[in-house]
């Protein structure tokens, strides 16, 4: 019976590993280590927004058995806006995954470290991180896996083995239930809390996982009756990806660390109040969260920039493995030798920033257009919370746009 549950987990699996990062992990664990379990609501309000907004583009994925970005290429093709929101949503998603890449794999190689110690070697005076390298190929070889089942399957046993490694991270640190509750359950702002709600929304409504999401499903399934099976499959996975997410607050939260400016901050902080075991799985985790997320942001941007750019979105074709493949190497490069591409990564926030609420309308749009979506158009209900979604995002976004203004000022 479990045998065949895990054969036919669905595409949500892969989403929940994108979008629980090195960057959901360190944003996580300074949320816990500054204000304790006071915003455990705020992983659990985006948990809820993330699981509105991926069913919407999952249920147009199954429906229209088409992707996101190829969707909106065909439906925008008589408006002016088409050429510059399919060249947003190129720049934005192929190049920020692409500087983003580097923060995955030091995400990976952060936890290594936690466990075996830095490993890095010297090139013409030049210092390179084998880990790094090590963690690119692992990455390589799973993306070239020519069966949908084999990657969803080797990142479905990496999202386990981090959620078990966080889990039980939370067990051994006991916390104070009463308090726990308290937080997940009664909202509240504590004084300079609200960037950090708004980062902690940001860093899970993601815009690549919405493309993603769309794509993967029309591949696993093709009869509009797999809907109950798609919106089972979101629910649980992203509900996961939420644990995760509440179970690092809550490590955190319980560490005894007063300043944190990384998750290995965390994983160190832990060591003298847990031993080592807390140290180790707390390794465990930032390493699986970094590799699950360096093998996802590379497909994902193989499916936008094939999607908007007319091509096949066959993950055998190519220009989608040239793609991939460009989108990794250059993020093996960057983390391996440190080099941090400042002007692309801000580039990077401020198009995603602007992208985020831009793809929740058009999701919005396309999801109650009938003659696309025949019966399976948005209910009320559904509209009134993706409306609130929608908000959620021009929130975010704002954040994600005066964050990079801020930095070039």
């Amino acid at each position: 019976m479990a045998l065949r549950s895990f054969k036919n987990i669905g595409p949500g699996i892969i989403v929940a590993a994108a979008f629980i990062g090195p960057g959901t992990v360190t944003l996580c664990s300074i949320a816990g280590v500054n204000f304790g379990y006071a915003l455990l609501w705020a992983v659990l309000l985006s948990t809820g927004a993330t699981i509105v907004l991926q069913e919407m583009a999952a249920r147009i994925g199954l429906v229209t058995q088409s992707g996101l970005a190829e969707l909106l290429r065909s439906e925008l093709r008589n408006s002016l806006w088409r050429q510059p929101v399919l060249w947003l949503i190129l720049l934005a998603i192929v190049m920020g995954n692409t500087a983003y890449q580097a923060g995955n794999l030091g995400g990976g190689v952060l936890g290594l470290n936690a466990l075996i110690g830095p490993q890095n070697f010297s090139i013409l005076g030049v210092e390179v991180n084998l880990t790094a390298l090590i963690l690119g190929l692992i990455a390589y070889v799973v993306l070239s896996q020519k069966s949908d089942k084999i990657l969803t399957r080797i990142l479905t046993l990496l999202v386990l083995f981090m959620s078990i490694s966080f889990v039980i991270t939370v067990f051994l640190i006991q916390p104070n239930i009463s308090a726990l509750m308290s937080g997940l359950l009664l909202p509240s702002l504590p004084e300079q809390s609200l960037w950090t709600v708004i980062g902690l929304i940001g860093t899970t409504i993601v815009p690549y996982n919405i493309f993603l999401h769309a794509s993967l499903v029309k591949k696993k399934w093709i009869d509009s009756a797999a809907l109950p099976q798609v919106k089972k499959d979101t629910y649980w996975t992203i509900g996961l990806g939420g644990l995760v997410s509440m179970s690092i607050v809550v490590c955190a939260a319980g560490s005894g660390i007063t300043e944190i400016s990384s998750a290995a901050d965390l994983a160190e902080g832990l060591k003298p109040l847990y031993g080592s075991i807390a140290t180790a799985l707390m390794g465990v985790g930032l390493f699986a969260a970094g590799l699950t997320s360096a093998i996802t942001a590379p497909i994902a941007a193989a499916y936008v920039a094939c999607g908007c750019l007319g091509w096949s979105t066959d993950n055998q074709s190519q220009k989608f493995k040239q793609i991939w493949r460009l989108v990794l190497i250059v993020g093996v490069l960057l983390s391996a030798t440190g080099i941090k591409p400042i002007t692309i990564i801000q580039f990077a926030q401020v198009a995603n920033g602007t992208l985020i609420f831009i793809i929740a309308g058009l999701v919005l749009w396309l999801v109650n257009k009938s003659e696309l979506m025949k019966q399976a158009v948005n209910s009320r209900w559904q509209n009134i919370f993706g409306g609130l979604v929608f908000f959620v995002t021009l929130l975010v976004g704002f954040k994600g746009i005066s964050g990079a203004i801020q930095m070039l000022f």
